[in-house]
């Protein structure tokens, strides 16, 4: 949420009252928010409570018009090639610890 702001950790901390680290400590999870800061956190952000706890399913981001026109093109592949391509994107993704 904060990136699709366009703020850096450091700004949100200089906002909050808190450093950088502790930005980083929440948005890892290493952190859990207090209700004082989930407070500060959904002013700085202009969004909800629920929001932030993933709570309101309508405001979650979509994705950009870029990766939809790509999905629409991966479609009209043949299925081996979708398979194969998806195959990559996961290697990526487990690569980077999301799978």
């Amino acid at each position: 949420m904060r990136k699709a702001k366009g703020l850096t950790q450091a700004q949100i901390a200089e906002r909050i009252g808190i450093t950088q680290y502790l930005v980083s400590d929440y948005e890892t999870g290493r952190l859990h928010l207090s209700d004082d800061m989930l407070i500060r956190f959904s002013k700085v952000l202009g969004t909800s409570a629920d929001t932030i706890l993933g709570l309101d399913e309508k405001d979650i981001a979509m994705p950009s018009l870029r990766l939809i026109k790509r999905i629409m093109k991966i479609e009209q592949l043949p299925i081996a090639k979708q398979k194969a391509l998806l195959q990559t994107i996961d290697g990526f993704l487990r690569g980077e610890g999301m799978l």
